[in-house]
């Protein structure tokens, strides 16, 4: 456990010296100034919800991606596979230090506007649905690590991701086109669509049974994910970085 705790300070530190905590609060003030001169407060209550999930999915893949590359150009990964420290926590260590950031920022976002605009929140689901989202799809920028060459192949297909699975999700989420209550359990099988369930929850939405499946979705897909793919896949990518 305290080997665990020594690298996430040294992941969290990490994400500070590579600037990618500067630029997740960057991304969390320019959300903040989008939402902040809105008045109609319906309004406000559709967009808050589905900025914080686009910064809990979209931005979460990136900001894994991001720490990946830096690490790749330093040797860094290849360095720590001499070390007594297992994969499991050095994969752990980086989702963990992800999640903690990136909720930090989300939350910095949600209680300005609780204090300043009256918004409703659940902080037990919020936080809930904040970590839950942020570690699967921090589990999934390693997956965009493992299969792209450089950072310019990532973005692009993060691009592609966000076409296939946030775009959709957002259409029903706005009402727009995808129209129905079938929607509702048919985008449920992306991610995204289980991220904006919960995160609606956290807002003041009714729990179903859609709240429940998109819980089951995140966590079970998280740690299969993690136990199937990422993990068995680490030492090859590791290894690969090394240039053996």
């Amino acid at each position: 456990m305290n080997k665990l705790l020594l690298l996430i300070k040294g992941e969290l530190q990490r994400l500070n010296k590579y600037n990618v905590t500067t630029i997740s609060f960057v991304v969390a003030i320019i959300w903040f100034l989008l939402l902040y001169f809105i008045d109609d407060i319906d309004v406000l209550s559709r967009l808050l919800p589905f900025i914080i999930v686009v910064d809990a999915t979209m931005m979460s893949i990136l900001y894994v991606g991001a720490m990946m590359f830096f690490e790749k150009t330093e040797f860094t990964i290849s360095t720590m596979l001499v070390t007594p420290v297992s994969h499991k926590d050095m994969i752990l260590s980086k989702v963990i230090a992800n999640t903690i950031h990136t909720l930090f920022s989300s939350m910095l976002i949600i209680l300005v506007f609780f204090f300043l605009k009256n918004v409703e929140v659940n902080w037990f689901l919020i936080i809930l649905a904040l970590i839950l989202s942020v570690s699967f799809h921090s589990l999934l920028g390693f997956i965009f690590s493992y299969k792209t060459k450089d950072f310019t192949a990532m973005l692009v297909g993060v691009m592609i991701f966000s076409f296939v699975f946030l775009i959709p999700p957002s259409l029903y989420f706005f009402n727009i086109l995808l129209k129905g209550e079938v929607w509702e359990y048919i985008l449920i099988i992306l991610p995204t669509q289980s991220a904006i369930n919960l995160i609606e929850a956290g807002f003041g939405s009714p729990i179903t049974l859609k709240f429940y499946l998109s819980l089951i979705i995140l966590s079970l897909g998280g740690f299969a994910l993690f136990q199937f793919y990422v993990l068995p896949k680490f030492k090859d990518y590791a290894v690969r970085q090394s240039g053996v």
